[in-house]
């Protein structure tokens, strides 16, 4: 097994776990917790079991990045960037590019004090409104998994 099997899985791994739970998250979390009667028990349980996964997530969107990046490298790859045939690698970028930005810059410096003030206000349009975000996300890296697994097999668009 070489370097570059190595990254290709723990890749592989890292996106899984990552896109994985933000599905869980939208597809089950979130629907469960919007149908909680009690406001108040809404917003602790959802910070709580986003808190825990935005953690977990942290490492997976950083391995993935690392991964990402090295397997480009080792494999001279820089140059697909610029064929519109592999879009696909524009769209991977992206997608990480939002969630890191999400991750580790915008949750801790606005998202969770926006949440809190708007869910205190007006907490159904504020579930409603992060279920909308959380579907969005959902479906343009489900689309993009789906397009780089087919790009990484040799079709390309």
């Amino acid at each position: 097994m070489d370097d570059l099997t190595i990254a290709r899985a723990l890749h592989v791994i890292a996106v899984v776990h990552w896109i994985g739970g933000v599905a869980m998250v939208t597809a089950v979390i979130l629907p469960a917790v919007a149908r909680l009667e009690a406001t108040e028990r809404r917003l602790a349980l959802f910070e709580a079991i986003e808190g825990r996964f935005s953690a977990q997530a942290k490492v997976s969107v950083t391995v993935a990045g690392a991964t990402g990046f090295y397997m480009t490298h080792r494999l001279a790859a820089w140059d697909r960037f610029l064929d519109p045939g592999f879009w696909w690698m524009h769209s991977m970028v992206l997608v990480w590019v939002v969630f890191t930005g999400v991750l580790f810059v915008a949750e801790p410096l606005v998202l969770d004090d926006w949440f809190r003030r708007r869910a205190a206000s007006d907490p159904e349009g504020t579930f409603a409104l992060v279920r909308r975000a959380h579907w969005v996300l959902l479906m343009v890296s489900a689309v993009t998994v789906g397009a780089a697994v087919l790009g990484a097999h040799g079709m390309l668009f």
